[in-house]
């Protein structure tokens, strides 16, 4: 082989091994470091992109985003945002608080824009809504304080139930966030912990039947698999509320919930309030004021299932 012709081979080679390498963008590009226990195509994760387009970012080229999914796996998550502070990311962003507590815990410096679900004063993330201090910020999504609230639609929509799955992910403990409206409205909790696969997810639904359970709830854990939640609790007629509009568009019966779109595309403006030089400390967390409650109709049918009129006349939208 004449030595042009290796030399050019070899050109090619390292083209095909770098294929993105001319298109770097420059180094001075801030990054952020984005964990989340589900897949990248959730509406959720793809509101907070939104939400940082619409500031004018454009991945590639003024901001990256560096994504770490956990795949459903709670024991994945302090290692993902290990992997984020290694590689000094300007700042990271979690709807789980088992992220933000580990970025917590390991950095002093790098600032964190949480969306969490739980209380972040009682859990001893911060120190209070107006004052976070530290370097966490962010939004909280009042999904605990809604839990009583879910179980009540339940009641309302099944009058003589007594027995409820909840669905999570295996290393979330939530069912113990349900105890205290369960014990008022007098209902028997059911845990139901899937372990990370469709397959795991089939398994728990027999368990969910053998329980005798007579609705479910979802929690955001499970997000990832809403599609193939709400299609087997209608095969198993099985009420199900959740705790995002996700859910019920994917399928699900119902949901009462903060709109998490929103409050992912408000993160992405901490985000820029941050990489712009405001110090974490300094921004209050914002909490939600406006809660949806959203009825599937066509799930109602295909589950044999009359929605009240009474909560059917207080639904913020209706799916036929």
């Amino acid at each position: 082989m004449k030595a042009s012709s290796f030399f050019s081979l070899c050109v090619l080679f390292v083209a095909l091994e770098h294929p993105a390498s001319a298109q770097q963008p420059p180094a001075n590009v801030p990054r952020v470091g984005y964990v989340a226990t589900t897949a990248p195509d959730t509406p959720n994760n793809l509101a907070f992109r939104k939400g940082l387009r619409d500031l004018g970012y454009i991945e590639g080229k003024n901001i990256l985003v560096e994504d770490r999914y956990a795949a459903g796996k709670a024991e994945r998550i302090p290692s993902l945002v290990a992997e984020l502070l290694q590689l000094k990311v300007d700042v990271v962003v979690s709807p789980v608080f088992e992220a933000v507590r580990a970025a917590k815990q390991s950095t002093k410096t790098i600032p964190i824009v949480m969306i969490i679900a739980d209380d972040p004063v009682a859990t001893g993330l911060i120190d209070s809504l107006a004052h976070p201090g530290a370097n966490i910020t962010g939004v909280t999504r009042l999904t605990q304080e809604l839990n009583g609230k879910r179980l009540e639609l339940l009641t309302e929509v099944l009058p003589s139930i007594s027995r409820v799955g909840i669905f999570s992910v295996a290393g979330f403990t939530v069912v113990k966030e349900y105890e205290t409206a369960a014990r008022a409205l007098k209902l028997q909790l059911e845990p139901l912990d899937v372990r990370g696969s469709a397959r795991g997810l089939d398994d728990v639904f027999k368990e969910a039947v053998k329980a005798r359970v007579q609705a479910l709830v979802a929690t955001r854990a499970l997000i990832g698999y809403r599609k193939q939640i709400a299609e087997r609790a209608i095969k198993d007629r099985l009420p199900l509320i959740s705790e995002g509009s996700d859910f019920v568009i994917a399928g699900s019966l119902m949901s009462y919930a903060a709109n998490d779109p929103e409050n992912y595309r408000r993160a992405a403006i901490y985000v820029d309030k941050i990489l712009k030089g405001t110090k974490p400390a300094e921004l209050p967390i914002e909490q939600p004021t406006k809660f949806e409650l959203v009825i599937n109709l066509k799930t109602a049918k295909q589950i044999n299932l009359t929605v009240p009129p009474n909560v059917l006349a207080r639904a913020d939208k209706v799916i036929k």
